[in-house]
């Protein structure tokens, strides 16, 4: 009997797994896509947020360009040399604190700030290379683990709600819902609706038909849901653009290589470098935590990520690189959910991301064809998905229960998954402790825990 000869792999398919990871370059890059898609908004938020704290010529331009150039270069390496779905770029929440907190509060020269940045990256590549961020992956127990992806699914699913106005904020309950009639509201719904038929109906690349569909009813209808303008009016008469949707890029000569490591070094700023690396250092590890569960590299029970030294070096390398660029910590988004979600599970679609984000650089204007509107169903469904594992959670004991609950409920209510993260490792190990089950902890985690307390102590504001 003859034995069946396995088909050969192209070399893209053995470097990154692609059959390995049962998917198809297709799928690949049509995850990568919708996981673009999904996130592209940094594009405009993450300058309009730093242009207030860097008063430099053409700041948003500048700003949008280096906010591309960090995404993409945070995206590729992680794709390359971690070879995993995820895609980086400067977080939110993170640009805030650069902004407001360190440059307009504190005073603090920007040049000076992004210096604190670049340091607490380098802290991030040396705690990753040292095996440190892996062992505290490893010493999280699996209730957690799983509501820290439930948890990043609520909060997807909060952004979603929140980027389409289907949940506004009030001032007597703190949230409330939004006007069914608006635009945004109307629209994301009816996408919604769509998106999900098309999952019912297992169409493949049903997130990114539904994302396209949801644009093309924008359009079609006028929806006032871009800037000043409805439908492919948004593109007219853009200053510099071709056909209102190219345009050349501008180097942001004024941003890199502008930061100040020599004053950052200072011991004023220890406090600030110590925030920017706690913060991002717990969320950036709660989404790759809840991002490998996801993609299946994660598996029931399993402690340890392929490759978990180099994805988490990578993720430092980013915000490293990042600084230099001229923009706050660059770090993996939980956006890129929706690409797992899509399929994406190998580092090609983390490639096609940072290709897509280079290619931003000279269609920015096209970028705004999508709206939050078209993108925030996608955001919700993900999160709907993401789910599933809390069955696991063992939910008749409240040691386990309770630190599981309150990760999935800190992080959509404290819109941080590092503070998800942190209440649910805290309640776990004062729980276990007290209750006699002590020696159920992992040494790594009462570890853990004690920096947390430390920082939340320390370094409140």
């Amino acid at each position: 009997m003859t034995t069946p000869v396995p088909p050969r792999l192209s070399a893209l398919d053995r470097y990154f797994g692609i059959t390995a990871a049962h998917s198809t370059p297709a799928q690949e890059l049509r995850a990568g896509l919708t996981t673009f898609l999904t996130m592209s908004y940094v594009l405009f938020v993450n300058p309009q947020i730093l242009s207030a704290a860097i008063p430099i010529e053409n700041a948003a331009v500048q700003l949008l360009m280096t906010t591309a150039l960090a995404a993409a270069f945070g995206s590729a390496v992680m794709g390359l040399v971690a070879r995993y779905p995820f895609a980086q770029a400067p977080g939110m929440g993170l640009n805030a604190f650069f902004t407001y907190s360190v440059v307009l509060s504190m005073g603090v020269p920007w040049q000076t700030a992004l210096g604190a940045v670049f340091i607490s990256g380098v802290l991030f590549v040396l705690l990753s290379l040292a095996g440190a961020r892996q062992a505290i992956v490893a010493a999280i127990p699996h209730s957690l683990k799983v509501a820290i992806t439930g948890g990043i699914g609520a909060f997807l699913a909060f952004i979603g709600l929140k980027n389409a106005g289907i949940v506004v904020g009030n001032e007597a309950t703190l949230v409330s819902l939004g006007q069914l009639t608006a635009a945004p509201v109307w629209l994301a719904l009816a996408g919604l609706v769509i998106t999900g038929a098309l999952m019912a109906r297992r169409v493949t690349g049903a997130i990114l038909w539904g994302i396209l569909a949801t644009t093309l009813l924008a359009i079609v209808t006028g929806a006032q849901v871009y800037p000043g303008a409805s439908g492919l009016q948004a593109f007219q008469g853009l200053q510099g653009s071709v056909l209102g949707i190219f345009a050349a890029p501008v180097w942001p000569a004024d941003l890199i290589g502008a930061l100040d490591l020599a004053g950052a070094l200072q011991m004023g700023l220890l406090s600030v470098i110590l925030t920017f690396f706690f913060v991002d250092f717990f969320d950036a590890t709660g989404t790759l935590t809840g991002l490998a569960q996801r993609a299946g590299y994660l598996k029931d029970g399993q402690d340890d990520m392929p490759r978990a030294r180099r994805l988490f070096a990578m993720d430092g390398l980013a915000a490293m690189f990042g600084a230099w660029l001229g923009t706050s910590t660059t770090t993996a988004y939980i956006e890129s959910a929706s690409g797992i979600g899509e399929g994406g599970r190998t580092g090609l679609t983390a490639v096609t991301v940072a290709a897509l984000f280079l290619l931003s650089m000279f269609l920015w204007p096209l970028a705004s064809a999508i709206p939050g509107a078209a993108t925030a169903p996608a955001l919700i469904l993900v999160g709907a998905m993401m789910m599933e594992g809390l069955r696991q959670v063992e939910w008749e004991d409240i040691t386990e229960a309770l630190p599981a609950f309150l990760t999935l409920l800190f992080m959509p209510l404290t819109f941080s998954i590092a503070n998800g993260v942190s209440f649910g490792v805290l309640s776990y190990c004062g729980l276990k402790l007290l209750s006699g089950k002590g020696r159920q902890v992992s040494p790594v985690l009462y570890v853990m825990a004690a920096l947390l307390a430390t920082r939340y102590i320390w370094l409140s504001e």
